[in-house]
């Protein structure tokens, strides 16, 4: 029989002590209610007593979880579990968590006081938790580096005094996964009455090791993981959830383990995470990272599209992700491609294959990565290299004011004519000139990515727009570059403008030879 893991949350509090601002009212709802959605059992709101704040942001997400469980931190201290119980008291379901340093480090040099001292705060706090809740968390802070006959004792101690579950913390990320789950299985063997609570684990990731002391702790009887998205925390974080996550699924016929995670929220839950705590996500980051599922390698793309579990022992589509993608650069095979160019609608005797893949090979030597609109000009537009570009942005002008409106102007050359447009927004001069350019061409794009770098340094920095706009389910890249950033947006969008026009005379002459 598979056994529940109860995934704990800390995102909002043990993730937001990383952040280099904290999080409004606003913003911890919102990540509360994606955490409820992905279907996480406890939702650590935060730690109440630390300012108003934090409380008002407790006390309306307890009001507004349905099937989450709340549970605020507190310190062993009389007035810190007064305030975690007052600001949950909306709540349908609470649990207040109680820590309080183990180790001999922690006792003599943060505390100092004796360990029978500390064990007597611990057994009294839980008892005055209890008058308020019947779910009373205790967690043995450093308990990595805690003897192990005085965690036996205080353990035995806060169980008796009716604690529910007990965390073991690797709070320093100091263990190894064999060491940590020895820690765990000697609490099994050696509390008699540990068979009363759930067992708890919350490792950092100092050492790399947060993930995989985790699981190990689960191998050795752990009922409960906490951690949190994208694996934020204090220094170098806690164990990423999403990952724990994942490896709970993809191993769940050996560790007879089950999650009532709703797996499809995990990616959106993710990037919610990321955006609000403005904590972009490492490209190589496992489960949620950019490239977790691209595949660059021309031996790697062969084999996913033969079989995706070549390559993938994830469908991206269980963590809500459409597809995987296949990153086409110097090392991508004949096969991807083919592929690619199938996907974009042409078939194989729209264009030379043996050739284009050559040519395909010599651009992304020099450019790096090779999107759609190259395809298409290497296929169908190589005789036509050096040939004028059909639009040709003339002039511009733009205004813009503090909390006003931006006005563009311009003057698009488009071919054999001049189009003149003016567009009026509220949301800046690129806007604004991008709308004017959208007015002149009618083409009905969207824009997917706008990235701003300078080129240089000081007042002679050119500033680079790189930006990718989509047009009828295609992505088409654009650079612009200019001392002006103004500026620079604009040729970086004439840029794309001019890659689908070529991509429209491409699809009419086709037309035309299947006719």
């Amino acid at each position: 029989m598979k056994k529940k893991i109860i995934i704990f949350d800390t995102t909002l509090r043990d993730g937001e002590q990383a952040l280099q601002a904290s999080l409004n009212s606003n913003k911890k709802i919102q990540i509360a209610l994606a955490l409820e959605r992905m279907g996480v059992d406890v939702i650590e709101a935060g730690f109440p007593i630390s300012s108003p704040g934090e409380f008002k942001s407790i006390e309306s997400i307890s009001k507004l979880l349905k099937t989450s469980k709340i549970c605020s931190l507190a310190r062993c201290l009389k007035k810190d579990i007064d305030t975690a119980a007052q600001a949950m008291k909306h709540a349908a379901e609470s649990r207040i968590h109680l820590f309080l340093g183990t180790s001999n480090l922690h006792i003599s040099s943060k505390l100092k006081k004796s360990f029978n001292e500390i064990t007597d705060m611990a057994v009294s706090s839980v008892i005055r938790a209890r008058k308020y809740t019947n779910d009373v968390e205790f967690s043995c802070e450093d308990a990595g580096r805690t003897s192990l006959h005085n965690l036996y004792k205080i353990i035995e101690a806060v169980i008796d005094a009716g604690a529910t579950t007990i965390n073991i913390p690797d709070t320093v990320g100091y263990t190894t996964p064999t060491q940590f789950k020895k820690i765990i299985q000697n609490i099994f063997d050696h509390v008699k009455n540990i068979h009363k609570v759930i067992v708890s684990v919350h490792c950092h990731n100092d050492l790399g090791m947060a993930v995989g002391n985790s699981i190990s702790a689960v191998e050795a009887g752990a009922r409960q993981i906490e951690g949190t998205m994208n694996g934020l925390g204090e220094r170098a974080g806690n164990a990423a959830l999403e990952e724990v996550i994942m490896a709970l699924y993809v191993h769940q016929n050996v560790l007879k383990k089950y999650t009532n995670i709703n797996y499809k929220e995990i990616y959106k839950t993710s990037k919610i995470v990321s955006q609000f705590c403005n904590m972009p996500i490492s490209i190589n980051k496992a489960i949620v990272g950019k490239n977790a599922f691209l595949h660059s390698s021309g031996v790697h793309q062969d084999g996913v599209l033969k079989n995706r579990k070549n390559y993938e022992i994830i469908n991206p589509i269980k963590i809500g992700l459409n597809n995987c993608k296949l990153n086409l650069t110097s090392r991508s095979g004949r096969s991807a491609v083919e592929h690619r160019m199938q996907e974009m609608g042409y078939h194989k005797n729209d264009y030379n294959l043996n050739e284009l893949y050559i040519d395909f090979l010599k651009l992304a030597d020099k450019k790096g990565q090779i999107f759609d609109y190259d395809l298409e000009a290497l296929a169908f537009f190589k005789k036509q290299q050096n040939t004028e570009e059909y639009f040709k942005l003339e002039y511009f002008d733009v205004q813009s004011k503090l909390s006003g409106l931006s006005v563009a102007s311009i003057i698009l050359i488009c071919g054999s004519q001049t189009n003149i447009q003016k567009a009026t927004t509220s949301n800046g001069p690129v806007d604004a000139i991008y709308q004017a350019l959208n007015k002149a061409t009618l083409y009905p794009i969207i824009l997917k990515k706008f990235h701003l770098v300078a080129n240089g340094e000081g007042k002679d920095a050119l500033g680079k727009v790189d930006i990718v706009v989509q047009y009828k389910l295609r992505n088409f890249h654009g650079v612009g570059l200019a001392t002006d950033i103004i500026e620079a947006s604009a040729q970086a969008m004439v840029n794309v403008l001019n890659y689908i026009w070529k991509s429209n005379q491409v699809n009419k002459e086709l037309e035309k030879l299947n006719k």
